[in-house]
Protein backbone atom coordinates (compact mmCIF):
# COMPACT_ATOMS: atom_id res chain seq x y z
CA UNK A 1 0.00 0.00 0.00
CA UNK A 2 0.94 3.36 -0.99
CA UNK A 3 2.68 5.40 1.90
CA UNK A 4 0.98 8.76 2.58
CA UNK A 5 3.20 11.96 3.95
CA UNK A 6 1.48 15.04 4.55
CA UNK A 7 3.59 18.31 4.86
CA UNK A 8 0.13 20.87 4.88
CA UNK A 9 0.16 22.78 1.90
CA UNK A 10 2.14 19.15 0.14
CA UNK A 11 1.71 15.95 0.06
CA UNK A 12 3.16 12.91 -0.88
CA UNK A 13 2.21 9.90 -1.62
CA UNK A 14 5.42 7.28 -2.03
CA UNK A 15 4.78 4.59 -4.65
CA UNK A 16 8.22 2.95 -4.75
CA UNK A 17 10.88 3.88 -2.13
CA UNK A 18 15.11 3.00 -2.19
CA UNK A 19 13.95 -0.01 -0.24
CA UNK A 20 11.72 -1.41 -2.61
CA UNK A 21 14.02 -1.10 -5.79
CA UNK A 22 17.22 -2.01 -4.31
CA UNK A 23 18.27 1.89 -4.49
CA UNK A 24 17.36 2.36 -7.89
CA UNK A 25 14.58 4.87 -7.43
CA UNK A 26 12.18 6.52 -5.51
CA UNK A 27 9.11 7.08 -7.43
CA UNK A 28 6.19 9.79 -5.33
CA UNK A 29 3.28 11.04 -6.52
CA UNK A 30 3.32 15.16 -5.32
CA UNK A 31 0.36 16.87 -4.89
CA UNK A 32 0.50 20.93 -3.98
CA UNK A 33 -2.27 22.93 -2.88
CA UNK A 34 -2.59 25.92 -4.15
CA UNK A 35 0.19 28.64 -2.90
CA UNK A 36 2.38 25.76 -1.97
CA UNK A 37 5.78 26.23 -2.29
CA UNK A 38 9.16 24.28 -1.70
CA UNK A 39 10.32 27.37 1.06
CA UNK A 40 14.23 26.43 0.92
CA UNK A 41 15.90 26.31 -2.94
CA UNK A 42 18.48 23.79 -2.86
CA UNK A 43 20.48 21.21 -4.96
CA UNK A 44 22.05 17.81 -4.63
CA UNK A 45 24.92 15.58 -5.73
CA UNK A 46 23.79 12.24 -5.38
CA UNK A 47 20.46 11.79 -7.53
CA UNK A 48 18.76 13.15 -10.44
CA UNK A 49 15.11 14.06 -10.74
CA UNK A 50 12.40 14.10 -13.41
CA UNK A 51 9.05 15.58 -12.68
CA UNK A 52 6.26 14.50 -14.46
CA UNK A 53 3.09 16.68 -14.71
CA UNK A 54 -0.28 14.83 -14.08
CA UNK A 55 -3.16 17.55 -12.89
CA UNK A 56 -3.15 21.09 -12.96
CA UNK A 57 -0.09 23.48 -13.29
CA UNK A 58 3.69 23.72 -10.98
CA UNK A 59 6.27 25.76 -11.95
CA UNK A 60 9.90 24.70 -11.06
CA UNK A 61 12.54 27.22 -10.80
CA UNK A 62 15.92 25.50 -11.76
CA UNK A 63 19.02 27.55 -11.91
CA UNK A 64 17.07 30.73 -12.10
CA UNK A 65 14.43 29.56 -14.68
CA UNK A 66 11.01 29.20 -13.99
CA UNK A 67 9.49 26.06 -16.03
CA UNK A 68 5.96 25.39 -16.28
CA UNK A 69 5.10 21.96 -15.53
CA UNK A 70 1.20 20.58 -17.30
CA UNK A 71 0.17 17.37 -17.41
CA UNK A 72 2.09 15.55 -19.46
CA UNK A 73 5.04 17.53 -19.68
CA UNK A 74 8.50 16.51 -17.61
CA UNK A 75 11.12 18.31 -16.47
CA UNK A 76 14.70 17.25 -15.37
CA UNK A 77 16.89 18.26 -12.90
CA UNK A 78 20.35 17.50 -13.03
CA UNK A 79 22.65 16.80 -10.22
CA UNK A 80 23.82 20.13 -8.90
CA UNK A 81 21.00 22.53 -10.24
CA UNK A 82 19.17 24.88 -7.44
CA UNK A 83 15.92 23.91 -7.76
CA UNK A 84 12.19 24.52 -5.73
CA UNK A 85 8.56 24.74 -6.61
CA UNK A 86 5.53 26.78 -6.33
CA UNK A 87 1.93 26.18 -7.20
CA UNK A 88 0.51 29.68 -8.53
CA UNK A 89 -2.30 28.39 -9.83
CA UNK A 90 -5.83 28.64 -7.94
CA UNK A 91 -6.34 24.53 -7.69
CA UNK A 92 -3.90 21.56 -6.71
CA UNK A 93 -1.40 20.40 -9.23
CA UNK A 94 -0.22 17.06 -8.90
CA UNK A 95 2.94 15.35 -10.29
CA UNK A 96 5.30 12.24 -10.06
CA UNK A 97 8.39 13.00 -8.65
CA UNK A 98 11.23 10.34 -9.71
CA UNK A 99 14.91 10.15 -8.13
CA UNK A 100 16.89 8.19 -9.61
CA UNK A 101 19.50 6.86 -8.05
CA UNK A 102 16.97 6.14 -5.31
CA UNK A 103 18.98 7.28 -2.42
CA UNK A 104 16.32 9.35 -0.44
CA UNK A 105 13.48 7.39 0.96
CA UNK A 106 10.30 8.88 2.39
CA UNK A 107 12.35 8.91 5.96
CA UNK A 108 13.63 12.51 5.20
CA UNK A 109 10.32 14.16 4.30
CA UNK A 110 8.83 12.49 7.58
CA UNK A 111 10.93 14.22 9.67
CA UNK A 112 10.46 17.52 7.71
CA UNK A 113 6.80 16.80 7.95
CA UNK A 114 7.22 16.50 11.67
CA UNK A 115 9.52 20.49 11.39
CA UNK A 116 6.78 21.92 9.42
CA UNK A 117 3.86 21.30 11.34
CA UNK A 118 4.94 21.80 14.79
CA UNK A 119 4.10 25.37 14.42
CA UNK A 120 6.86 27.88 13.54
CA UNK A 121 9.51 25.93 12.46
CA UNK A 122 13.33 26.29 13.62
CA UNK A 123 15.13 27.08 10.47
CA UNK A 124 18.48 26.00 11.86
CA UNK A 125 17.26 22.47 12.53
CA UNK A 126 15.31 22.47 8.79
CA UNK A 127 18.80 22.81 7.41
CA UNK A 128 20.61 20.62 9.75
CA UNK A 129 17.77 17.78 8.14
CA UNK A 130 18.52 18.70 4.80
CA UNK A 131 22.25 18.75 4.95
CA UNK A 132 21.79 14.99 6.21
CA UNK A 133 19.97 13.65 3.65
CA UNK A 134 22.04 15.22 1.63
CA UNK A 135 19.99 18.54 0.25
CA UNK A 136 21.90 21.29 0.11
CA UNK A 137 19.95 24.72 1.03
CA UNK A 138 20.67 27.60 -0.75
CA UNK A 139 20.20 31.19 -0.02
CA UNK A 140 18.68 33.23 -2.68
CA UNK A 141 18.92 37.19 -2.98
Amino acid sequence: MPEIINLGAVQLTFLQTKYDTAGSLDLFEMTLQPNARMPIPHYHDRWDETIYGLSGISTWRIDGNDIDVAPGETVFIKRGAVHGFTNRSPRPATCLCILSPGVLGPRYFKEMAALLLSGTPDPAKLKETMLRYGLVPVLQS
